[in-house]
């Protein structure tokens, strides 16, 4: 009989922490923004944070 790999069952379960987490910093952030929508909600899973996001520039002064 095969043996437990509590590793992998530990890694598992803390990933699922970290997104929990994540899920519950996004709810607040969009409440607080006054539930504007956001693109990254729609993203599969797996590509959340994955690409860099540029910063929108400021207005031109003149």
């Amino acid at each position: 009989m095969a043996t437990p790999n509590y590793g992998y069952e530990k890694r598992q379960k803390e990933l699922a922490k970290k997104r929990k987490k994540e899920d519950k910093l996004k709810a607040k952030a969009e409440r607080k923004s006054g539930g504007a929508h956001d693109d990254a909600a729609d993203a599969p899973d797996g590509d959340v944070g994955d690409s860099p996001q540029t910063p929108a520039s400021p207005p031109a002064a003149g």
